[in-house]
């Protein structure tokens, strides 16, 4: 009977359709609003993810085992510069193709829901491969960075994320490693990893697969582009200062080493 009277009464049903635009545009305002949020919370946990592995690196680094020229020369007897720098590139792509979730350097890793701890883990442990390889190579290279293990590990970690190789007579480029700048930079190239390994992510170990030909890839062109920078500022062996020993991390086998 309303209804009815409703019906009968055009300014009363002009009323209510205008009733009923309202409460669907408030309805509608509320879905945006909480798409936003969504969204914004989203972003704010993948950059707190993120930053979150920069200070991960910047924490592990230290800790990753490094052999020093003498301990690499008396391991690989009778091979040269070139011919040790492709052992180690080999055997460090090989390795970055085999980390999976859960292994390596990140298998305690507590990351925010907005990513994924099988991502975080592939990216954290193939990053400790590839510091280790490019200490490694610095010193095949005779261009060991001065200072002290938290120094060095800042310079190679700026290396990992510039993709170079460190100039030893440079201050500026070790002093570089020290500030803020290597944060910023730690976050471009996790962002970049973090794009790139997605596909590992992917069911019925197709991603996997994948993946693990992504790894090897990218390791030996970073391998390519650092040893490209170091053989223009190569040391030969005879010509080198003979180096203390390298000081090692207390509990290298927690990363899987």
């Amino acid at each position: 009977m309303d209804a009815v009277r409703r019906l009968a009464n055009p300014a009363r049903a002009q009323l209510d359709r205008i009733r009923i635009d309202a409460a669907r545009i408030d309805a509608v305002r509320r879905s945006v609003e909480g798409v936003k949020q969504g969204v914004k919370r989203s972003g704010d946990g993948a950059k707190a993810g993120i930053g979150y592995l920069a200070d991960r690196l910047i924490d592990l680094a230290p800790r990753v085992p490094v052999r020093d020229l003498a301990t690499l020369r008396k391991q690989f007897p009778g091979l040269g510069p070139e011919e040790l720098a492709d052992k180690l590139v080999f055997g460090a792509a090989n390795a970055s193709s085999t980390v999976g979730a859960g292994i390596g350097a990140a298998a305690m890793l507590p990351v925010p829901p907005a990513m994924p701890a099988e991502l975080a883990a592939e990216i954290t442990g193939v990053a400790a491969i590839e510091l280790k390889l490019i200490a490694e190579l610095h010193e095949i290279y005779g261009l060991r960075p001065p200072g002290t293990l938290p120094q060095r590990s800042a310079a190679y970690l700026t290396s990992w994320a510039e993709e170079r190789g460190i100039d030893p007579t440079k201050p500026t480029t070790i002093n570089a490693a020290l500030g803020g700048q290597l944060k910023r930079e730690l976050r471009q190239q996790i962002m970049k990893r973090m794009v790139r390994n997605l596909p590992n992510l992917t069911p019925f170990m197709v991603g996997a697969a994948v993946g693990a030909v992504m790894n090897r890839r990218d390791t030996k062109k970073l391998a390519g582009h650092i040893r490209k920078d170091l053989r223009a500022r190569q040391v030969s062996w005879d010509r080198l200062v003979e180096l203390p020993p390298l000081e090692q991390p207390e509990n290298p086998k927690e990363l899987g080493f």
